[in-house]
């Protein structure tokens, strides 16, 4: 991992969860979005929770120091029916907004709903509609993969639409 440099502001995006919790990197240069990187951080299903946690903490310690992005933006956890899943995912979304904080990073929050009209320009945009506009906005050859890491980088680029129209934002330390 190399951290970026020259002016701009980069964005890690984070989709949180604790099989796989999909990462992407975009660097905002003016009205310009550049696309950095992207991947998942992994978990194995076998693994007690607090191991899985930790390694999900350490995970975007890891990105945070080799990225160096000014700002962390996080999904919001969005209840389903699942409340089991809701539970495991907020715990996640906590160790990333906590590795981002613990550096000293800006952190925003977003909906799926956010996410979904800042990327799109429609709410109701399916999975699809949203990773072939990420494929589109950051001029990639393919739609990124994992789904979780073009989550990432979806969430991402809300945050580099939102930042200039003031998102929810909190700082790190």
């Amino acid at each position: 991992m190399l951290a970026t440099t020259g002016n701009g502001h980069t964005i890690l995006g984070i989709d949180p969860g604790t099989a796989i919790m999909g990462w992407g990197v975009v660097r905002q240069e003016g009205n310009r979005l550049r696309y950095v990187q992207h991947g998942a951080i992994t978990t194995p299903s076998d693994w007690e929770m607090p191991r899985r946690l930790s390694r999900l903490f350490d995970g975007v310690t890891e990105l945070v120091r080799g990225y160096r992005p000014e700002s962390v933006a996080v999904e919001e956890l969005f209840f389903n029916t699942n409340v089991t899943t809701g539970i495991t995912v907020g715990q996640a979304r906590g160790v990333a907004i906590l590795a981002a904080y613990r550096a000293g990073v800006e952190v925003a929050e977003y909906t799926p709903l956010q996410v979904k009209q800042a990327v799109t320009s429609y709410g109701r945009a399916d999975k699809r509609q949203v990773q072939e506009m990420v494929k589109t906005l950051l001029n990639l050859p393919a739609i990124p993969r994992p789904d979780d890491a073009a989550d990432g980088l979806a969430i991402a680029i809300t945050h580099a639409f939102s930042s200039r129209m003031g998102g929810k934002v909190g700082v790190g330390k």
